[in-house]
């Protein structure tokens, strides 16, 4: 098995760019007379968008770093029991963050204590206070007060909640883990696939094999029997988002093993030509349900997967062997800081609407509003940029 001490900039810029791409699809809900194939498709619809390749993306970048950050710490001495400990804790705080952003969705104004602007401005802050990168020089004494005032803060606001669901007030709950929950736990389970099958790839390849088959039979209704432990007991995203992972993981060994022997020619090959596959494959079994993103379908996930595995090819050779990096260094921060792009827009968005502030319509609709999205990205991630020199950045 190869080291993984190599760090590949190919994997950060991939990062960045599909950050990037998620900030921008994700303010695509302020404009309207827009393409449709720059956004999600419709659930009962088969097909995709762009923004119906961002998520995936992001799943597979996951899978792409884990070889990575383990075997380095595998380098480093570290043992499999301090490795799971550092994968639970990861874990915990994608799921904590995912459950609270889920129920912002179903804020009930008029019932909770606080306007959900407030609420969800002193949420993103509790993150930070929480999970933010302290520097070594601070204290032990003040880290712990600041991430001790975090906590509190969050408790508070998950004490103060109010939802609504079919015209009731409820409290907070899982309706779906959101974004960054079903990143933590695909990346969960593929870490500890990945971990405790010492990377060999026969037990990858499996994984793989497993969680698709689990899609595939979860889409053919092969899977009814199970509907009573679903709601305890369950593969997140009906095993696509794992799948994704996995693949991600996949490529960076594959990778890793070749390039290790300076073999780049073919690994690019090989590499190509598992994307084309899953291409190929993913368009084969579209008639068992189609394309779509919200029903997490097979040919969605094999077809994202083939686009991810290309893409990544495409980044290695133009940032890791023609050295190339220089040319995305404006969006750097959004795959350093990953996390602390994703989550300004949660400050931005209410605090624009506490202002009541508002744009033109010219920027709001068509063109002219699509740049105005794109515009909106790269100050975020500029943004993300002036607070990493100051060391404001989360890190889980």
């Amino acid at each position: 098995m190869p080291s993984f001490k190599q760090r590949l900039a190919s994997i950060d810029v991939f990062r960045a760019l599909t950050m990037f791409l998620m900030i921008f699809v994700n303010d695509l809900w302020t404009l309207t007379n827009i393409p449709q194939w720059l956004e999600h498709t419709q659930a009962a619809e088969d097909g995709m968008g762009l923004a119906d390749t961002v998520f995936p993306a992001f799943l597979f970048i996951v899978g792409l770093s884990i070889p990575f950050a383990i075997g380095n710490r595998w380098s480093k001495g570290a043992s499999q029991t301090s490795i799971l400990g550092h994968i639970l804790v990861r874990t915990l705080a994608l799921l904590a963050m995912g459950f609270f952003h889920v129920n912002l969705e179903n804020y009930n104004n008029q019932a909770a204590l606080l306007p959900k602007g407030i609420w969800e401005i002193l949420l993103t802050t509790s993150y930070f206070l929480i999970w933010l990168d302290y520097a070594p020089s601070l204290s032990k004494q003040k880290k712990r007060l600041l991430q001790g005032s975090g906590i509190l803060l969050l408790l508070f606001l998950a004490i103060t909640y109010k939802g609504s669901e079919n015209g009731e007030t409820v409290w907070l709950k899982p309706h779906w883990w959101g974004i960054l929950g079903l990143i933590g736990w695909s990346y969960l389970l593929s870490a500890l696939i990945f971990l405790y099958g010492k990377g060999k790839l026969p037990v990858l390849a499996g994984s793989l094999i497993f969680f698709t088959v689990f899609n595939i039979a979860a889409k053919a209704g092969w899977l009814q029997v199970l509907e009573p432990v679903r709601p305890y007991i369950w593969i997140t995203g009906d095993g696509s988002s794992p799948s994704l992972t996995i693949a991600g993981i996949i490529t960076a060994v594959v990778y890793a093993q070749f390039a290790e022997k300076g073999k780049y020619n073919t690994c690019f090959m090989v590499l190509l030509l598992m994307g084309v596959l899953m291409l190929a494959g993913g368009f084969a079994i579209r008639p068992l349900a189609g394309i779509s993103k919200i029903r997490a379908t097979p040919s969605w996930v094999m077809i994202c997967t083939g686009i991810s595995i290309l893409v990544f090819v495409a980044l290695v050779w133009l940032i890791d062997r023609k050295n190339k990096k220089q040319g995305f260094a404006i969006i750097k921060p959004a795959g350093t800081s990953t996390l602390t792009a994703y989550l300004l827009p949660y400050i931005f968005y209410p605090l624009f609407q506490l202002a009541g502030l508002g744009l033109p319509a010219l920027l709001l609709a068509g063109g002219v509003g699509i740049v105005k999205s794109l515009a909106f990205a790269l100050l975020i991630i500029l943004l993300t940029g002036l607070l990493e020199k100051r060391r404001i950045r989360l890190k889980v």
